[in-house]
């Protein structure tokens, strides 16, 4: 018998469940203080934002009345365990071998006919996947939130910071200017709650109590 879920994968899990959910709200007030978005380096004027919003309300911001000072040191607590958890369950997820095992896909999973069996079993509400901890659709989507989506929002949050120009200047250029940085940060953070919205609907449909108390205690997989 061993644990399904290693600890370093459920330490993981709970930490960055919670530092997103207060990055994203405090990230909406910061937001706030300028509700447009913009490509290039520049941008202030509502006829060159690509996307003008209303301010966010309050309940769903971080503090809940507006203020960016408060909102940005929530933002910055948040943001260390945030990165530098994400190294660490990366660095073990590479000892543990649970990227090999479980995330890297196989050529015949990229095959149409597979995916779209699939498609049609989760359509089906049938999660289940024999011989595996992860079907092709769940290994794309936890390899796209955790090598690239996450990576993002790391790099776009220094990308934003101003006291980053004399050590983190080449950033500006990957990304095409701060305000370009500011947009993909934007995109991220909304496609990871879309993400987050869709997980946790198929735990519910899949068996809620069980898939939380096994990313609590580990539970057990046979040999």
């Amino acid at each position: 018998m061993k644990k399904r879920h290693a600890l370093a994968t459920r330490l993981w899990h709970w930490l960055n469940a919670v530092c997103f959910v207060v990055m994203f709200m405090s990230g909406l007030n910061i937001f706030n203080a300028h509700p447009r978005l913009y490509w290039g380096q520049w941008g202030f004027e509502r006829q060159d934002a690509w996307l003008v919003l209303q301010r966010f309300p309050g309940w769903i911001t971080i503090p809940q009345h507006y203020s960016l000072a408060e909102a940005r040191l929530w933002h910055l607590l948040f943001a260390w365990p945030f990165a530098f958890g994400l190294l660490a369950f990366m660095v073990a997820s590479l000892i543990n071998r649970h990227f090999l095992r479980d995330l890297v896909t196989g050529r015949k999973e990229w095959r149409w006919s597979a995916i779209r069996a699939d498609i049609v079993k989760h359509l089906k509400l049938d999660f289940d996947h024999p011989g595996a901890k992860f079907n092709f659709l769940q290994k794309l989507a936890y390899g796209v939130v955790i090598f690239i989506l996450l990576p993002l929002m790391i790099f776009t949050g220094i990308t934003m910071s101003p006291g980053m120009d004399a050590n983190w200047h080449w950033l500006l250029a990957i990304f095409g200017g701060r305000q370009s940085a500011r947009s993909i940060h934007f995109i991220c953070a909304w496609t990871l709650v879309g993400f987050l919205v869709l997980h946790i609907v198929l735990v519910l449909l899949s068996g809620p109590v069980r898939q939380v108390r096994e990313m609590i205690t580990g539970g057990r997989i046979e040999q």
